[in-house]
């Protein structure tokens, strides 16, 4: 269970301490995209997100979009916010974190993904020993696959509220 056990959980991407990241020593924040940046139905990153990702960066943040979404949905974001992004990780496999490590030369105690789903973002995350940011999703308007991963979620969830290691709502960082 501990595997799904979030670093960190905010209510939205807009109140992660990042602060505190910093002085963690973290250089790269690796965002999810869909219901984490932007609900599943838009089409295009809009000015919020572009301030928050231009202040971010302004720290010394190295931005990146990992999404298992395909390209035609990641690229117009990857455009709009002048990010790196990886489409279709299939996460939480490894692969495309992988990549990350040895493309920018990070360590994995500098990394911390920050999505909306335990069974994609926060396990591949954790696998991986990166910190892990759990936001609420920003819509539950969803893709049919998130529907079936957000039902296996709340079980995993609930064992987790009665084990006391983790409970919804109850936001920590």
């Amino acid at each position: 269970m501990d595997i799904f056990v979030p670093d960190a959980y905010a209510q939205s991407i807009f109140s992660i301490n990042y602060g505190k990241l910093k002085e963690r020593n973290i250089k790269c924040l690796i965002f999810d995209l869909d219901n984490t940046l932007a609900p599943v139905e838009a089409k295009s990153p809009d000015m919020k997100i572009k301030n928050l990702i231009a202040k971010l960066e302004d720290m010394g943040f190295k931005i990146m979009i990992v999404s298992n979404s395909g390209m035609a949905r990641v690229e117009p974001f990857k455009e709009g916010l002048n990010v790196d992004s990886a489409h279709s990780a299939m996460k939480p496999l490894k692969k495309k974190y992988k990549k990350i490590l040895r493309t920018y030369n990070f360590k994995d105690n500098e990394i911390a993904c920050i999505g909306d789903q335990l069974l994609t973002d926060i396990f591949g995350a954790n696998r991986m020993g990166f910190t892990s940011i759990l936001v609420n999703p920003i819509s539950t308007n969803d893709f049919f696959f998130t529907k079936i991963n957000r039902w296996f979620e709340s079980k995993i969830m609930k064992r987790m509220d009665k084990r006391g290691v983790f409970t919804k709502g109850v936001y920590y960082d």
